[in-house]
C-alpha cells in the first residue's frame, strides 16, 4: 500500500505564522517578541520548525488575541 505524503503539523503551524506575519507586515523582531524567542530562533524554525512548542504558539496567539482556529484558517 502506498503511503500518502503529508505535511507535519509543526510545519503547517510555522507556515501559517509566517503567512500571518506577511499579511500584517510584522517584522522579525516583533514576531520574535510575540513568540518569546530570539530572531535567531525564528531562522532556525525556518529551517526546521519541529522545536516550536505549544507554549510558544500559545504566547503568539494570546499576544494577538487569536484562537488556534483563527491561525489555521488563514
Amino acid at each position: 500500500m502506498k503511503r500518502e505524503k503529508r505535511i507535519a503539523l509543526y510545519k503547517k503551524i510555522w507556515c501559517k505564522i509566517r503567512y500571518w506575519q506577511s499579511l500584517k507586515d510584522v517584522t522579525d523582531t516583533e514576531l520574535a517578541a510575540y513568540l518569546q524567542v530570539t530572531e535567531r530562533t525564528l531562522h532556525e524554525y525556518d529551517k526546521n520548525a519541529k522545536n516550536i512548542t505549544l507554549e510558544k504558539v500559545d504566547s503568539f496567539l494570546y499576544a494577538n488575541g487569536m484562537e488556534f482556529a483563527d491561525l489555521m484558517s488563514l
